[in-house]
């Protein structure tokens, strides 16, 4: 098994354990694969709830640009309810955990369908 699967199960394993979540794993590979190198590095693999820069960062790079949301307090909104869902005590928020959420509560699983 590659590292890539390997993170990929470990993943849909904290969709379960700690979101509730049945994780598609189609949709859950492709948004992996989308996270590109970052979810070998111990600091980019996770996001950081707390820090405002860093849920900056993930709605600009990851709702406006790469799901082509349109920028506006829904967005705000939707990464809170993400972290909600996730634990605000959780302190290890996985980056395609979190991306996988907001792909599915904004609805755009469209984003990753070949």
């Amino acid at each position: 098994m590659s590292k890539r699967d390997e993170l990929i199960q470990k993943y849909a394993a904290d969709l379960k354990d700690k979101c509730g979540v049945t994780a598609n794993m189609d949709l859950l590979t492709a948004v992996t694969i989308g996270c590109g190198p970052s979810i070998y590095n111990q600091d980019s693999s996770t996001v950081a709830g707390s820090s405002e820069s860093e849920l900056a960062t993930v709605k600009n790079n990851f709702l406006i640009k790469k799901l082509g949301l349109k920028d506006g307090p829904e967005l705000d909104k939707g990464i809170q309810a993400v972290m909600d869902k996730y634990g605000q005590s959780n302190r290890n928020k996985y980056r395609a955990v979190v991306y996988y959420l907001l792909t599915v509560h904004f609805k755009k699983e469209s984003v990753y369908k070949k």
